[in-house]
């Protein structure tokens, strides 16, 4: 059941409707789950008119499927999703690695490299939710640090649709511990002012995943 108390300042669906978006984005609500309205309602402590409402709204967004006659569906994710999300990524990613390496101030750099650090530690300890954060804040903070506004805010359309995939390829731990290796190849092009080297070293970090998820079939077509 939702904790309302600490959230009673905003609207109901708004609450309803960004807990069942991150159950998604986080595969607790799993590819091709029905949405059962009368169950979510029920777990949630709310009325069948928020979750409805919801999930109108995440059909919209692509996160949800709804089949006359049939109900509502969490979307399916497949391998072709996944790299054409990596493709867009990779080329907005190594831009801004270039950027980075250029305009990123020094603040900046010893913040990406305390992320780094954190994100080793939890490779180290197998903390999936902490690789995670980390992997997600050090992609970020690279993004803000190439000083584009324009591309920061492409990026953070993209966010959405990065998460969800990362919840599921990082059920592979194999690929988690050759991610350190890569993110210091990109921490030291942008360290050194090398932007080509950012751009480079951050492509071939796409282009692993890539490679990962079409050779290894993460999910079916």
């Amino acid at each position: 059941m939702l904790n309302f108390e600490i959230q009673n300042h905003r609207p109901l669906r708004e609450i309803v409707y960004e807990e069942l978006k991150m159950q998604i984005l986080k595969g607790q609500i799993e590819p091709g789950t029905r949405m059962m309205e009368v169950e979510m309602a029920e777990e949630m402590g709310v009325s069948r008119t928020p979750i409805r409402e919801a999930i109108r709204k995440l059909e919209k967004e692509g996160l949800v499927t709804i089949e006359p006659r049939k109900g509502a569906y969490a979307s399916q994710i497949s391998t072709k999703d996944i790299v054409d999300i990596l493709e867009v990524r990779q080329n907005m990613e190594g831009l801004a690695a270039f950027y980075a390496a250029l305009r990123m101030s020094y603040q900046q750099k010893e913040e990406l490299k305390r992320i780094a650090e954190a994100y080793n530690a939890a490779v180290a300890s197998g903390s999936t939710p902490d690789m995670i954060k980390y992997d997600t804040a050090f992609h970020h903070l690279i993004v803000e640090g190439s000083g584009n506004k324009i591309l920061v805010h492409m990026v953070e359309q993209l966010q959405e649709l990065v998460l969800r995939f990362r919840y599921l390829y990082y059920d592979d731990f194999r690929r988690a511990e050759k991610m350190p290796a890569e993110h210091k190849e990109i921490f030291d092009a942008i360290k050194s002012g090398d932007t080509e080297g950012a751009r480079a070293a951050a492509d071939v970090h796409i282009d692993r995943l890539k490679e990962m998820i079409e050779n290894e079939k993460v999910l079916t077509e």
